[in-house]
């Protein structure tokens, strides 16, 4: 859903510098070959929305520490991050300016109110 929800994001971005970034969680399944079908598949535009991978750890620190995204129970020696069904807005500085829940209605329609005041508040 999170995906499908990030694929109506093009279309109105496409005159901005906006980046989508997207990351695995399961990066031992989700090679770089199958995230590239997968971008594909959802039309992605390959100048604008990325399909990222890397070590478990990598994942889980960038998810829990960078993104503050919740994590697994903790049972395993490294942490696997879950998946979540948050878009994170980032500004040009890298700080979060916004969650939001790909499963509401509204959420892709806050994200681009959103994402243009910022566009406003930190031009190129």
């Amino acid at each position: 859903m999170i995906s499908t929800r990030m694929s109506e994001l093009q279309k109105p971005l496409e005159k901005t510098d906006v980046h989508l970034i997207s990351f695995t969680v399961d990066p031992a399944k989700d090679t770089p070959k199958v995230l590239r079908r997968y971008a594909e598949k959802l039309h992605a535009e390959p100048d604008r929305w990325d399909f990222l991978t890397g070590g478990p750890s990598t994942i889980y620190n960038l998810s829990e520490k960078g993104f503050k995204l919740a994590a697994s129970d903790g049972s395993e020696e490294i942490g696997r991050p879950v998946h979540s069904t948050r878009m994170i807005l980032v500004d040009r500085h890298g700080e979060i300016r916004g969650y939001y829940n790909a499963t509401e209605a509204d959420a892709v329609t806050k994200l681009l109110a959103d994402t243009s005041h910022l566009l406003r508040e930190q031009p190129k």
